[in-house]
């Protein structure tokens, strides 16, 4: 269909109809007089010329004519695009030290090749084209060839044979190799905190990833509000490229106020003090209370940052109050923690002791206290650690306590957890998680319900309320000392941002391996990706009781 305004008209090809009338502006107004008539349709013959050469259309046709409208003659331009080009032939070259590269580089290269997206008997259009040389240069520059270029970009067009012959050369320049840091914006803090936190030291081969991983790093602590992490190619500091560092400090202290609704633990509204520079040393103060429905807890703690062996310390004091499943619970604790971190490891060494009052309605009260000493070890590899489709997550963790040292009952918690995802398609993703636990001991009894398990809820067992699967005392649902339950999800991601899940839970939490009774929940749900992670809302059924239940949590990946 010709797009037209009161003054002329555009006729063309579906299949560029809708490009052309994007760009081609038609009169608004009659014009003055022939002559300025003429002059429109010079210009836009030629703008058409030059925008079809860009779809790939380099031989077009364009004509006029005249229609009768409102008896007034008018303008019609009529276009015939002609034949599509498509590539005829592809040559990309490496010059520089690429090309006398090992054999895994030269790999590489031939990887590069295959993945060059204007293959022959390809349309040609110039924004392919572009994008195409663009992608290659990032990735010839990601690693080694910080300062690689492209020194000869030649599309030979055969307007005849509607035929492109493509040659790309790209010189690598020299290897490069990370430098010294250029730090500015620092005031209250010293260098050395930004040093640490770096994953290269000088010596190492530049890789963009690197430099990307040392900014996000930067970004995830407090202290600083922007921050960017770049080099300048400079070809002749190639043995030792500076890499420069700019932040912006943010003020010491803060105030939050917050609150949330979760169907494990209920409503909450909780309320946090920080300072990030905690006896002018950049440690980090915090002072939370949480009230939610549940679940009640103030804590207070201070950690050091992390040291240029990625170990930082920890030291706190909380205390907890919980009404879950007729089960009461007031604990207070101290602890310390050692922790080692890295992008895809965890490791942590923490000595805790805590006092529990245990009140379970209709059973009799018990007062525990233990000195405990807990090691926790996880490690996962996700190609994104928000909205996960592909990766998995493994940790163990393992703790106890002895009569001998301030702890009124024997006990060794074991504990392990994998969670492994696939990607379905281009959008969807199955999900497998499974964990188990066992806490070995004469009896429950004088042990802290943290080291024991219950299991029901998000994360858990859908279809039964949280914490619900466990022991018996009185009214009440209590921890027991061997717990197991799994999971299999599949979600459709039907939108960018909306999904729509079907799940399958089972488990059970009980005193002894012979006492567990299988629970099995099961249900669909709807997800929706908020900056911060996947919400999810879950209608799931448990099939013991027959009972519907409603989940609503943030999806917690590990």
């Amino acid at each position: 269909m010709p797009d037209q305004s009161e003054f002329a008209l555009l006729s063309a090809p579906d299949t560029i109809q809708d490009f052309l009338a994007t760009h081609i502006k038609l009169p608004e107004e009659p014009f003055a007089n022939d002559m300025a008539q003429s002059a429109f349709l010079r210009r836009t013959k030629s703008g058409i010329n030059e925008l079809l050469a860009t779809q790939g259309y380099f031989s077009p046709t364009v004509t006029f004519d005249t229609q009768i409208k409102k008896e007034t003659e008018i303008p019609v331009i009529i276009v015939d695009p002609g034949p599509l080009t498509h590539v005829e032939s592809v040559e990309i070259e490496f010059q520089g030290e690429i090309a006398q590269s090992d054999e895994q580089q030269q790999k590489k290269i031939n990887k590069w090749r295959k993945a060059w997206p204007l293959k022959v008997g390809a349309p040609f259009r110039s924004a392919d084209w572009e994008e195409a040389k663009s992608v290659l240069l990032s990735q010839v520059t990601y690693e080694k060839y910080a300062a690689a270029n492209i020194v000869k970009s030649e599309a030979v067009v055969d307007k005849e044979n509607a035929q492109a012959t493509l040659h790309i050369v790209i010189d690598s320049g020299p290897v490069f190799y990370f430098g010294e840091l250029e730090i500015t914006g620092l005031e209250r803090y010293d260098a050395e905190m930004i040093e640490n936190y770096r994953p290269f030291r000088p010596g190492d081969i530049y890789r963009k990833e690197l430099m990307h991983m040392f900014q996000i790093a930067l970004q995830g602590i407090p202290h600083f509000g922007n921050v960017s992490v770049n080099i300048y190619p400079n070809v002749s500091k190639h043995e030792a490229i500076p890499v420069h560092v700019a932040v912006t400090e943010t003020e010491t202290q803060r105030i939050a106020v917050g609150g949330g609704y979760s169907s494990n633990n209920g409503a909450r509204a909780e309320v946090n003090f920080s300072n990030h520079n905690f006896l002018n040393r950049a440690w980090q103060f915090n002072t939370t209370l949480r009230l939610e429905q549940k679940r009640q807890t103030f804590f207070t703690g201070v950690s050091t940052l992390p040291n240029q062996n990625n170990v930082y310390y920890s030291a706190g004091a909380s205390m907890q109050r919980t009404d879950i499943e007729d089960l009461v619970t007031v604990r207070q604790r101290v602890d310390t923690t050692r922790t080692y971190q890295t992008r895809n490891l965890l490791s942590q060494f923490s000595l805790n002791w805590q006092r529990e009052e245990k009140r379970p309605d209709g059973a009799i009260n018990q007062t525990v206290k233990a000195l405990a000493l807990d090691w926790r070890f996880r490690h996962h590899v996700v190609d994104d650690p928000v909205n996960i489709r592909r990766g998995s997550a493994t940790e163990f963790r393992l703790g106890g306590g002895t009569e001998f040292i301030l702890s009124d009952q024997d006990f060794m918690r074991m504990y392990g957890r994998q969670q492994n995802w696939w990607p379905v398609g281009k959008h969807d993703v199955f999900y497998l998680r499974g964990e188990a636990g066992y806490t070995l001991a004469p009896s429950r009894f004088g042990i802290p319900q943290e080291y024991l398990f219950r299991a029901g809820g998000i994360q858990s067992v859908r279809g039964y309320n949280f914490m619900s699967i466990g022991v018996r005392e009185g009214n009440a649902i209590v921890g027991g000392r061997v717990m197991a339950t799994g999971t299999a999800e599949y979600t459709h991601w039907f939108m960018q941002n909306w999904g729509a899940a079907a799940f399958v839970d089972a488990g059970s939490a009980a005193d002894s391996i012979k006492d567990m009774d299988l629970f099995l929940g099961y249900g669909a749900g709807v997800r929706w990706r908020s900056p911060a992670g996947p919400l999810a809302l879950d209608l799931a059924r448990g099939h013991e009781t027959g009972t519907l239940r409603v989940h609503f949590s943030m999806v917690v990946n590990f």
